[in-house]
């Protein structure tokens, strides 16, 4: 049975807490790329982060010195950002209709989150509320296919599911505004983590919380059996590879 899109992008609520504590982040590099892009530091910018989830790709830029602003339709996951990060002011709202005045921000960013919005509403959402000279920019962690066990892994989890929004969204945007022109990066890098907590991030990802939980606990309990002929009980190092775009507008 297809799930809808829309069931899809809900079920990270029910796990929230779990996305929170065993998802990525993102390398430092992703950030030094999306600074040299938009021609300005974070430092002082003011930033947008369009479905912010959990706030994980908010952290870094908040770090950095940025007055950022969240945006997360998810009720689930918009408590675990508040939690986390109290201080960032939070606007439940969708990046297919940005409740924001036009020419607000600096950089409005989308960590993880732009497939699960309509291209052509978000798009000219989000140049609306960019400033001239601002930047729109999307990435996305995608599991290192180039590693075996990785790609065993995707076929026997997320068959037939694929990244291609990722590496399609200079086309996407190059489609809807002929007079921009949009680059593409891509970052190799890897965490390590223990077994369990690699298989408790899997249990967040939409195939899997979709699942009736008897269905998931089995899938993942047969992920530890093949990990286990991989790397034992030791640690697991995740190899991904960060896909950036960013687009400036006319200043």
């Amino acid at each position: 049975m297809t799930v809808s899109k829309a069931t899809l992008a809900a079920s990270f609520n029910a796990v929230a807490a779990d996305y929170a504590a065993t998802r990525p982040g993102y390398p430092a590099a992703l950030y030094d790329a999306v600074e040299e892009l938009a021609g300005r530091p974070l430092h002082g910018a003011r930033v947008l982060d369009v479905g912010a989830g959990t706030g994980i790709g908010t952290a870094p830029m908040l770090a950095r010195g940025a007055q950022v602003t969240a945006a997360e339709p998810g009720p689930g996951m918009a408590a675990q950002l508040r939690a986390h990060l109290p201080a960032v002011p939070l606007v439940r709202g969708s990046g297919d209709a940005l409740p924001f005045a036009a020419d607000t921000f600096d950089l409005v960013t989308y960590a993880q989150a732009w497939h699960w919005t309509d291209p052509a509403r978000s798009l000219p959402e989000a140049l609306r509320v960019l400033r001239p000279g601002g930047t729109l920019a999307l990435w996305w962690n995608t599991p290192d296919e180039s590693v075996a066990w990785v790609a065993a892994q995707q076929r026997r989890l997320s068959p037939g599911h694929r990244y291609d929004v990722t590496d399609r969204a200079p086309a996407l945007i190059r489609g809807a505004a002929p007079h921009l022109t949009p680059h593409y990066r891509e970052l190799r890098w890897t965490r390590t983590l223990p077994l369990d907590t690699h298989l408790a991030a899997l249990t967040t990802h939409s195939t899997l919380a979709t699942l009736p939980p008897e269905r998931a606990a089995a899938l993942i309990e047969a992920e530890r059996a093949a990990l286990r002929a991989v790397v034992g009980d030791g640690p697991v190092t995740e190899p991904y590879v960060v896909r950036l775009t960013a687009v400036r507008t006319p200043a």
